[in-house]
């Protein structure tokens, strides 16, 4: 069995996240690696899939959605997680506790998240917080940042991203 931890990044958040827990799946006994979907990939040869992406305005990135677009029909026939980064995880936030907190309860799964999940029968779908640089948002991001007391820095959440992975490779190990 091996495992596809497909990814999109914009800045390389999402593609750490992917290659640690494609690292933790090896730890765990359950071969695994990280390709970003940029790269042409043989799907047909892996037995699971994770795939992840960055979220920009609210959307995985448009590379990622059409590569599962495109590839829908082969990741639907094998077990599949799906990951998305942006400032707010569900454990972890570039904001305060307080604001992270109102933007989860104010954030809902998007309709094209909701649509992969449901098509894949994807297994889990988990939010990470990513690493953010404030050079690389826009005048209207940073001044959002600023009013809601965002922080630049990196914000992933190496034990819940393991946990995760743990549980990933335990439910391939029970099915195997």
């Amino acid at each position: 069995m091996t495992v596809l931890v497909a990814f999109a990044t914009a800045n390389g958040s999402t593609q750490g996240i992917a290659e640690r827990i494609a690292r933790r799946l090896n730890e765990r006994g359950v071969e695994a690696i990280a390709r970003s979907i940029e790269t042409p990939i043989e799907l047909p040869i892996y037995s699971a899939v994770v795939i992840g992406s960055a979220i920009h305005d609210g959307l995985w990135l448009p590379i990622a959605s059409e590569w599962v677009r495109e590839n829908a029909s082969i990741i639907a026939t094998v077990p599949c997680w799906l990951f998305s980064v942006s400032t707010i995880g569900d454990e972890e936030s570039a904001f305060a506790s307080r604001v992270a907190g109102l933007m989860r309860r104010a954030r809902k799964e998007t309709k094209e998240i909701t649509a992969i999940r449901r098509f894949l029968r994807a297994r889990d779908h988990r939010n990470f917080a990513g690493a953010i640089d404030g050079e690389h948002w826009s005048r209207a991001g940073r001044w959002f940042m600023k009013v809601f007391r965002g922080k630049t820095g990196d914000h992933r959440n190496w034990p819940a991203i393991d946990a995760w992975a743990d549980k990933i490779a335990s439910e391939l190990r029970q099915a195997g």
